[in-house]
This record gives C-alpha cells, sequence and structure tokens, in this order.
C-alpha cells in the first residue's frame, strides 16, 4: 500500500471508499509521490501529514480498542458509531447524506479537524451564534439542525447522551481549558488575493472532484455514501458553520484533499472554501421570510455568500425552507 493511501485507512475511510477512490484515478494513486506545492519549507506536502501539524496540540486520545465492554462502555460505543454513521444511527435528526465524521475528521479524535476532546473541555461557552452561554448538549443540537439539515435531539436524549459520553471518553486525562492545543481547525493564513469563484472550481476541479464528484454532490455506492455531498439538497445547510468561508478555508487547508494536509496553499484554501460555499444549499432553518431579511439578521458579515449574487444565481432565494421528516423509515 503507498504512502499516499496509508493515511486514509488510519482516519477511518471505509475500504470501499477506498476502491472507489482507487478506481477513479488509479493513475494517480498509483504514484508514491505527492506532486510539488508552493508551501513554507516547514511544511512538507505528503500525505502522511496529520492535520493537527500547525496546532501545537499534544493530546493524543484513547485507541478505540480500549472503549470498556461494560455498561457505560455501550453507550460510548453507541456514540462512536453516530459519528461515522450518524444517518443510520440518529436518522429521526438527520435530513441529509452527510455524517459527523465529514467534519469531525477520525471520529472526533483528530486534532486539528475539531476534536470532540476539544469541545468537550470547552463547554459551556458563549457563541455568537445565538447570543448566549450552551451547554455541550446545544451546541450538538446546532449541529443537527444546521450542518445536519435536521432536527435538534430533545436535551437528554439517547443521541445526545452518547454523543456526550464518547466526547468524555475521548477527553480523558485533558484539563478543562476552552484554549487546549489541537481544538477546532487551524487558523489560514489570510489570502494574497480576495477569494475567487473561478479560481476555486479550477481547484475543486484538480483536487476535490475525484472524491465530491464534479456537482459537488459526492459519491454512493449501493446506497452507502462513500464521499459526502459538499452543497445541493443533501449537504449542510446555510445555517452551517461551513457556510462560513473562513471556517471552510480553515478545515480544508487543515484537511483536505483527504489524507493530505497542508497539501493545498493558503491561496487554494480560500478559493476552493468560496467556490464550495458560492453554490446552492438547503434554505437555513432561521429563514426571516425573505433572503434580504435572513441575510441581514444572520448571515451579514464578507464571510458568508448567503443573499448575495453568484455566478448569476442570488444564493439562498429557495423560499422558506422544507418541511423535516427525517430519515427513520
Amino acid at each position: 500500500m503507498n504512502a499516499l493511501i496509508k493515511p486514509l485507512f488510519k482516519r477511518g475511510i471505509t475500504p470501499l471508499a477506498y476502491a472507489v477512490l482507487l478506481g477513479a484515478s488509479a493513475p494517480l494513486l498509483a504514484a508514491d509521490a505527492a506532486p510539488a506545492v508552493t508551501q513554507p519549507s516547514v511544511i512538507p506536502a505528503m500525505a502522511a501529514l496529520n492535520a493537527a501539524l500547525l496546532t501545537g496540540a499534544t493530546f493524543t486520545p484513547p485507541d478505540p480498542a480500549s472503549i470498556p465492554k461494560d455498561e457505560f462502555g455501550q453507550v460510548v460505543q453507541l456514540g462512536r458509531n453516530i459519528m461515522f454513521e450518524t444517518k443510520k444511527y440518529a436518522p429521526e435528526y438527520v435530513g441529509n447524506s452527510l455524517s459527523c465524521v465529514n467534519c469531525h475528521t477520525d471520529g472526533g479524535a483528530m486534532a486539528g479537524s475539531a476534536p470532540l476532546w476539544g469541545a468537550w473541555v470547552s463547554y459551556p461557552a458563549y457563541r455568537a451564534k445565538n447570543k448566549k452561554v450552551n451547554t455541550y448538549e446545544e451546541r450538538l443540537q446546532g449541529c443537527f439542525r444546521f450542518s445536519m439539515n435536521g432536527k435538534a435531539p430533545p436535551l437528554g436524549s439517547e443521541v445526545l447522551v452518547a454523543l456526550q459520553a464518547y466526547s468524555y471518553w475521548l477527553a480523558r486525562g485533558l484539563p478543562v481549558d476552552e484554549k487546549v492545543a489541537g481544538r477546532g481547525y487551524p487558523n489560514v493564513p489570510e489570502p494574497a488575493l480576495a477569494p475567487d469563484f473561478v479560481r476555486g472550481k479550477a481547484v475543486y476541479e484538480a483536487q476535490c472532484a475525484i472524491c465530491h464528484a464534479a456537482n459537488g454532490e459526492g459519491r454512493v455506492v449501493n446506497g452507502a455514501v462513500v464521499f459526502p455531498p459538499l452543497w445541493g439538497a443533501q449537504s449542510f445547510n446555510w445555517g452551517a458553520g461551513m457556510g462560513s468561508i473562513a471556517n471552510a478555508a480553515k478545515f480544508i487547508y487543515a484537511n483536505m484533499p483527504y489524507g493530505q494536509s497542508y497539501s493545498l496553499t493558503p491561496q487554494q484554501a480560500w478559493d476552493v472554501a468560496y467556490y464550495m460555499d458560492g453554490q446552492e444549499r438547503p434554505q437555513d432553518p432561521r429563514y426571516e421570510g425573505s433572503v434580504a431579511a435572513t441575510r441581514a439578521k444572520y448571515h451579514d458579515n464578507k464571510n458568508s455568500l448567503y443573499g448575495t449574487t453568484v455566478n448569476g444565481v442570488l444564493l439562498g432565494d429557495t423560499g422558506a425552507p422544507k418541511s423535516f421528516k427525517g430519515n427513520k423509515s
């Protein structure tokens, strides 16, 4: 197995996803050497790089094999299962094809990829998004409402308890500290040029479409999502954190292409984040009755393209949010 592929298995990519990727571009993955990129000399452009490289993180979460086999461990394992297959284990709260692991790499264990252990020791915390102090449960509820385009599980529900138990288990040994190294996504340097849709499209076609498809709708094999959709009806909605160009650029810079952390330049990360966020997606569930009113209340900043015209399309002009039905059969 060559050096470009090993990190994918380490991070939890399935054999099915690997087969899809290999079948889509066997010549690309057959080579052991990664293409040269313009990067600071301290950051080698190889697939073995960890997203944690620029975070200063030193914490190592426990091995999943050590999850206890008792009653508590069963709940921890459920939380881990929810992370990897959210639609399967929490179907009544999920409205799209994403899973938690799509934004929290390695099942929420990887530093620099918004790890759950970093979140666990950082809450309760004030969030400007809803202008109040949020508990960890409330923060998880937001993920379901926005990133999963679903509905918030009730406080104390089996799903939230399991995710909390898993987060707590991952964070064993960490002090309570909202500034813990490796929390969230590492900062990406400001771009020399303003993020651009056309440049971003070129980056996407060269680096991202192999996994996420030319139309951004991801790849599904035999009903299983092997690479997540980045826009369209099955992706995150306009209220999600990844709808911020800055947040998306940070995640992309540290984690994408999958298994090749920091292989894009900062400019490329900003450009492709702009391209991704310049596409239509489900309506913000906080919709105020019009695009203009919703932008004025929730999106009036340079990092949101909601309510702006990109490539001839007024983004967000899709009417009221569709009623949520969930995935429960």
